[in-house]
């Protein structure tokens, strides 16, 4: 039996639905591969020294140790 035009486009767009889904699939796969770990120290480094730039072109001290987090430990308690 035969199989009409429309049976056949149905297929074609199936087919090219599910390679397009491998396709997709084998990108991602690649992309985690080739993503770099997170603990990358060398980025690290390129942020400290742009930190250490930008504070050396507006004159304020840069100071590695400190903390984006205010230390608790530091300040008193309003009584």
């Amino acid at each position: 039996m035969p199989r009409g035009r429309s049976t056949f486009t149905k297929r074609q767009k199936e087919q090219t639905r599910q390679q397009k889904q491998r396709d997709k699939a084998e990108r991602r796969s690649q992309r985690k591969q080739d993503k770099p770990e997170a603990g990358n120290t060398d980025e690290l480094d390129e942020l400290r020294e742009a930190a250490e730039a930008q504070a050396a072109m507006f004159h304020v001290g840069y100071d590695p140790s400190s903390t984006l987090e205010p230390n608790l430990a530091d300040k008193k308690p309003v009584e």
